[in-house]
Order: structure tokens, then C-alpha cells, then sequence
């Protein structure tokens, strides 16, 4: 035990630790006080000016922008001027911006790539629905053919295809300006400029090394493949392999590109407006004509001189069904194309900062329910079945529909259009196969053909006039015929038929000199026994054993039997 005096001194020292942080925190805070005190000694007056004082200097003026070159990393893309300042003068200011304009570049970049790896996505899509709706014995054929255009097509566009198409388009301004694209051939008529092809950007090389080409190129490239995609389905069960390869060329290097240059590129087409005052020209928000209309037709005209499968048309020429093996698959690659065309549509803003994005998705969605009911509905009110086939394409015609006017109407027309594209494309298969003689095993030329052309149409009717000020350099914003602009739907009439006339032409000839060169179709023996083995060399299900002349589910007339 500690003794009395040893406790004494304990406390004195523990009694005196505390004063001296008392006094420590005392002083602090006297310091702290004496600092915030203003300082009142009066300032020493300046001495008056005299009259052989100079004047101040006039401040200099600021330097216009000078315009930045080509920038690969992206360090100078956005800058102050990509965004409304009343005054950027002061450097922290600049600095600020510059910040500012930077990220809202970058969120236009990454919005843009985001959506256009959904469109990328939609190649799996587009794979299960076709397979899905074909004969087992073809299912390795047409999911290569699915899986091979894309990387064809992606070469063929890097070759020449962007730079014909998008070469001359300008400055996209919410991609950082992409100031390379500048060059576009066109032809003096009638006193105005006819925009025909872009002449910058072959092979993506030095001259447009930028981050916002880059990253256009990505996105119109996914774009271009799901219409290179499309005759496939179409042309599927009897379409030579080595033809196939040389058409997803031609089609990624030559026709998609001059189309996509009118409507997009700043082409003629889209300058009907500035030109000649009809609206602001031919309208596309997402594709309903460049990419789904030109992929239709293409389809048509493939279809037309390939010559439709064996056994489809009976001796009196009457249709006969030839049910796709795998139904389940389809359906699953239906709704994988819906949810790609979140980024197909939205993603053609080009910019996570134009707000307007929610409209077209709600739209899209809308469109897309709409088309898939009334498809149901009529199959019903016509066959007493609703058929799982038809509301698979009753939803991707409505998708197709709204894609053009998608950002310019109101939610109860965007359902309208949707359902009317179900009830159309149901008369346009039967109007295909049973007037035409013309066989699509997937429904491709009235899904996309048909309701791509009246997509657009129905933009030209229904857009409201509440988006698209300045669109193609047409002041005001984009307003239909039901809204007082009759201009408008001529200038959508004029695109529309443009793109048929065009598309169908360069295509029918195409095919009609591919036949002559290497030939288009297989043989009767190698359509009979299935395209897996004889043009892949592998079997999609090699557990199947296929009598001759007869599939999993159907059987099929020899040319003996009158059945081509």
C-alpha cells in the first residue's frame, strides 16, 4: 500500500498536467481569435492621378477556338464550349468547364458504345429466331450464316462501307465533333448540292484517328450487320454458302452504305428539307428504312431469284407450310431482340445527355406490345390459333415500325403504329407467299420490309412537333401530316420509295450475275439431305437420324413429285 505522501505528490502532478493543457487550449484559442479579428488600421490613401498618368490598357480580346485535329485519346475531346457558360474568361473558370465539357463527352461515348453492344447483342437474336424457324437438318447453315456476318460485314464496312456512308457526315456534336468527317461527293442539280456517298474514313486509318469517329463507327457498324442479317433468314434452306460470303461483302461495302449515306450521312435524302422545303427531309430516327427496309428488300429480291424451297408450292401453286423445328428457340431469340433494341432505338440519340431517351424506350416498349397483340388477335380471329410464329413477328414488326418515329410521338401512337404492323405483317406473309410466290421460311421480308416502310410512313403522320429542332438543318422541330406538315410525309413517301427502287435494283442484278458467276443455290440432292453436312461439314444435332428425303418434322416432295 502506497503511503499519504505518495498519493499527495500523485495528485500534484496529475493537478498540475491538467492546468498546462488548460493553458495550452487557452492560448489556441486566443491565437484563433486574434486571426479572425479584422484588421481596422486605415489604409494608405493612393496618391491622386496626374494628367501625364497612361490610361489603363484596353483588355485583349479572346482568341476565336481554333479548330483540333484529330485526337486519338480523347485528352482535348470536350472542352468549355461544349457547354452554356456566361462567363468562361477566368482561368478556374476555363478550367471548370473544360471539366465539365469533358464528361459530358464521355457520357455520350459511354452511353453510345454501351448501346451499341445491346444492337451487337442482337446478332444472338437474330441467330435463334431464324434456326428456330427452320428445318433441323439446316440448323448449322443458318446459325453460321447468323454468326458469320458479322465478322464479314464488320470487315467490309472497315474496308469502304463507313467511310461511303459516314465519310462526309461533319460534326456530330455530342460525340466531340468528329472533325475528320468532312468529305462527301456530291453532285450539283436543280442549283442544290445531291450528297451521293462520304469519301473519308477507308480503313479507319490516320486521318480520322479520333475518339468520336471511333466510337460512330462501332455503333453504325452493329447497325449495318443487323441489316446484313436479315436476307438470311429469308434466303435460309437453299442459299449456297460461298454465295452468301460474297453478298455480306456487297452488302456491307457498297448498298447499305449509299442508302445509310443519304438518310444519315448527309446525303441527298436528308436534305430534301433544306433543299426544297419538304420538312426536314426524309426522317430516321433508328433505322425503320436504312437498316430494316433495306435488309427487307434485299431479302425480297435474294428470295425472288433464289426460288423458293422444295415442296413449298404444291402443283397448283397454293403455299404449303413447312413448320421451323424449334419453336421454344425462337421465341427466346424474339425477346433477345427485343431487349437489344433498348440500345437500337435510345442509343440513336447518341448522347446519355439528351433526355429524351426515356420517350423513345417507353415507346419502343409500346410499340413492341401492341404489334404482338393484334398479331395474336387476328391469327385467332382468321385460323381459331393464335400461333406462336406469328406473335413472335407481331412483336418484331411492331420493333420495326416504331424504330423511325420512335422519338417524335406520343405513347398512344406509338401503340397505334405497333398495331397496325401486327395486323400487317400477318397480310403481308400471306400476300408473299400467296400472290408473290415468293418463299421466306422466317416471315424477314414482311417483318422488316414491309413495316420498316411503314415505319417511316407513320412518322411522317404521327410526329408531334415536340422533338428534332434543327434536325437535318431545318429549323423547328420534326411535326407529321395529323399535326399540319403534309411536307413531311412527302419527304418520308420520297425516301420510302427511293429505298425500294434502289435496294430491289442493285440486288436483283447482283444476284441474277452471282447465279451466272459461281451460282446462288445447292443442289436438289443437297437441299433434300439437309445444308449441315454438305456446305458446313458438321451436323447441328448429329444424334438425328433424317430418312432421305424427310426431316424431323416434315416431309418434303421430290422434284419427281412436282414439288418445285
Amino acid at each position: 500500500m502506497k503511503s499519504p505522501i505518495a498519493l499527495s505528490r500523485g495528485r500534484r502532478v496529475f493537478v498540475s498536467f491538467g492546468i498546462g493543457i488548460v493553458l495550452m487550449l487557452g492560448v489556441s484559442q486566443l491565437r484563433r481569435l486574434h486571426a479572425q479579428t479584422p484588421d481596422t488600421t486605415p489604409a494608405a490613401t493612393p496618391a491622386p492621378a496626374t494628367a501625364a498618368a497612361a490610361p489603363a490598357p484596353a483588355p485583349a480580346p479572346t482568341p476565336a477556338p481554333t479548330p483540333r485535329g484529330p485526337d486519338p485519346t480523347g485528352a482535348t475531346t470536350g472542352t468549355a464550349a461544349d457547354v452554356t457558360v456566361k462567363d468562361a474568361a477566368k482561368p478556374t473558370l476555363t478550367e471548370v468547364m473544360d471539366t465539365v465539357g469533358h464528361n459530358k463527352i464521355a457520357i455520350n461515348i459511354v452511353w453510345t458504345l454501351i448501346t451499341g453492344f445491346l444492337v451487337m447483342f442482337m446478332q444472338a437474336g437474330f441467330a435463334m429466331v431464324e434456326t428456330g424457324f427452320t428445318r433441323a437438318k439446316n440448323a448449322a447453315h443458318t446459325m453460321s450464316m447468323n454468326f458469320m456476318v458479322y465478322p464479314i460485314g464488320m470487315l467490309g464496312y472497315w474496308v469502304c462501307g463507313f467511310a461511303l456512308q459516314m465519310g462526309g457526315v461533319g460534326a456530330v456534336a455530342s460525340l466531340g465533333g468528329t472533325p475528320p468527317l468532312t468529305h462527301e461527293f456530291a453532285l450539283n442539280l436543280f442549283g442544290k448540292p445531291f450528297g451521293i456517298f462520304g469519301t473519308g474514313g477507308f480503313f479507319m486509318g490516320a486521318d480520322v484517328y479520333d475518339v468520336g469517329v471511333f466510337t460512330l463507327f462501332l455503333f453504325q457498324m452493329v447497325f449495318m450487320d443487323t441489316a446484313v442479317t436479315i436476307p438470311t433468314g429469308a434466303m435460309a434452306e437453299r442459299w449456297k454458302w460461298s454465295s452468301f460470303v460474297v453478298y455480306g461483302f456487297y452488302m456491307s461495302m457498297v448498298v447499305y452504305p449509299l442508302f445509310g449515306n443519304w438518310v444519315w450521312g448527309g446525303g441527298w435524302l436528308s436534305q430534301l428539307g433544306a433543299n426544297f422545303g419538304l420538312g426536314h427531309g426524309h426522317v430516321d430516327f433508328a433505322g425503320s428504312s436504312v437498316v430494316h427496309m433495306v435488309g427487307g428488300v434485299a431479302a425480297l429480291a435474294g428470295a425472288k431469284a433464289l426460288g423458293p424451297r422444295m415442296g413449298k408450292f404444291d402443283r397448283s401453286g397454293k403455299p404449303v407450310a413447312i413448320p421451323g423445328h424449334h419453336i421454344p428457340m425462337a421465341i427466346v431469340g424474339t425477346f433477345i431482340l427485343a431487349f437489344g433494341w433498348f440500345g437500337f432505338n435510345p442509343g440513336s440519340t447518341l448522347a446519355g445527355t439528351d433526355l429524351r431517351i426515356g420517350v423513345v424506350a417507353t415507346n419502343t416498349m409500346l410499340a413492341s406490345a401492341g404489334g404482338a397483340l393484334t398479331a395474336m388477335i387476328y391469327m385467332m380471329w382468321k385460323f381459331g390459333k393464335p400461333d406462336p410464329s406469328m406473335m413472335a413477328n407481331g412483336m418484331l414488326a411492331g420493333l420495326v415500325a416504331i424504330t423511325a418515329p420512335c422519338a417524335f410521338v406520343t405513347a398512344p401512337a406509338a401503340v397505334l403504329i405497333g398495331a397496325i404492323s401486327g395486323v400487317l405483317v400477318c397480310w403481308s406473309v400471306f400476300f408473299v407467299e400467296g400472290t408473290l410466290k415468293v418463299d421466306d421460311p422466317v416471315g424477314a421480308i414482311s417483318v422488316h420490309g414491309t413495316n420498316g416502310a411503314w415505319g417511316v410512313l407513320s412518322l411522317g403522320l404521327f410526329a408531334d412537333g415536340q422533338y428534332g429542332d434543327g434536325w437535318n438543318g431545318v429549323p423547328g422541330t420534326v411535326t407529321g401530316l395529323f399535326y399540319g406538315a403534309p411536307k413531311q410525309f412527302l419527304a418520308e413517301v420520297i425516301g420510302t420509295l427511293t429505298c425500294f427502287v434502289f435496294v430491289f435494283m442493285m440486288f436483283y442484278v447482283f444476284f441474277k450475275v452471282l447465279d451466272k458467276v459461281m451460282g446462288n443455290r445447292v443442289s436438289a440432292e443437297t437441299e433434300l439431305a439437309g445444308l449441315d453436312l454438305p456446305e458446313m461439314g458438321a451436323l447441328a444435332y448429329p444424334e438425328f437420324a433424317l430418312a432421305a428425303g424427310r426431316s424431323s418434322a416434315y416431309t418434303v416432295e421430290t422434284p419427281a413429285e412436282g414439288g418445285r
